[in-house]
């Protein structure tokens, strides 16, 4: 905020949940920028009334609340922030899969409820991930974060699906020819793919039927990317042994199927939730601003 206000006036909404489309449409014919976040809504819908506003500067990398098209259209920048978001995501990743393995929260809510009779040799047995496979799909910054994770601390091997060809810099990674390939290749898989129409719930029931039963899914992506519906049937049925999610379709409401099942391990949205991440995120989009205004090239540009 200190490094905003050296350049701009700057206004400050206090509320923390998502601007509603009519406070988005107040926000584009007042205000020359908008910093938004990945909840305000900003499809084609938005940009029809006045519009004042010549810069979109996202704060996060993924912007498919965020019609680019439209808002070129009205004559808009758009820029992201790439880059800043990767290692923080990749540890959430890692942290939902052990906790999923491992049966984390089932443990943690047994010791909580009061009902922990004390250690015994079958009591909450998980998956050990050492040496097993992991599946990532989608190899960007991310997939590539948390397969070196994966791969140099627990010794995991790594299958994947990218679009294009890619070179994952993991020795012996395999880059296979379809998601249910590597779905059921893995013993966990990993989403790290962006959100957009491309991928709407490219992981449907007949994905997660390629699972093996003893494998777990880790989406710290966005929740649109998974059907979410069967991902619940999956988990229900016993298709696949468990679930560690960071993200959800229509945050912040989260099923009651999912709340109930012991499983599941459920985080809310905290991907990037550290101090020095949040701080450089912010940092990226107040620089794309002073570029673009400055009249120089926008660094992270759509």
């Amino acid at each position: 905020m200190a490094a905003a206000r050296q350049h701009f006036s700057v206004t400050v909404r206090e509320e923390v949940v998502p601007m509603t489309l009519d406070e988005m449409r107040a926000a584009l014919a007042e205000y020359d920028a908008i910093l938004p976040t990945l909840g305000d809504p900003l499809g084609a819908a938005v940009f029809g009334g006045e519009i004042r506003c010549r810069m979109l500067a996202n704060f996060g990398v993924g912007y498919n609340h965020i019609d680019v098209t439209a808002a070129r259209a009205a004559g808009m920048t758009v820029s992201n922030t790439p880059g800043a978001v990767t290692d923080a995501t990749a540890d959430i990743a890692v942290m939902l899969m052990l906790m999923a393995a491992r049966r984390a929260s089932e443990g943690e809510a047994l010791v909580r409820s009061g009902e922990w009779t004390g250690w015994h040799p079958t009591q909450l047995l998980g998956l050990h991930v050492g040496g097993k496979t992991l599946g990532v799909i989608g190899m960007g910054r991310i997939g590539q974060a948390v397969a070196r994770r994966s791969h140099f601390g627990f010794g995991m091997d790594v299958v994947f699906y990218n679009r294009s060809a890619k070179d994952s810099g993991i020795p012996g990674a395999r880059q296979l020819d379809s998601i249910g390939a590597v779905m059921a290749a893995a013993d966990v898989v990993s989403i790290c793919l962006p959100g957009s129409e491309d991928t709407f719930h490219i992981i449907d029931a007949a994905t997660l039927a390629k699972m093996r039963p003893h494998a777990v899914l880790v989406n710290t992506s966005r929740g649109e990317v998974i059907d979410q519906a069967a991902l619940i049937a999956a988990l229900q049925q016993g298709t696949i042994a468990g679930a560690g999610l960071d993200v959800y379709e229509g945050e912040p409401a989260v099923p009651q199927a999912l709340r109930d099942m012991a499983n599941v391990t459920l985080l809310p949205h905290l991907g990037t939730n550290s101090l020095e991440v949040r701080n450089q995120m912010g940092m990226m989009a107040v620089e794309n601003l002073r570029a673009f205004f400055a009249g120089e090239d926008v660094p992270n540009r759509l």
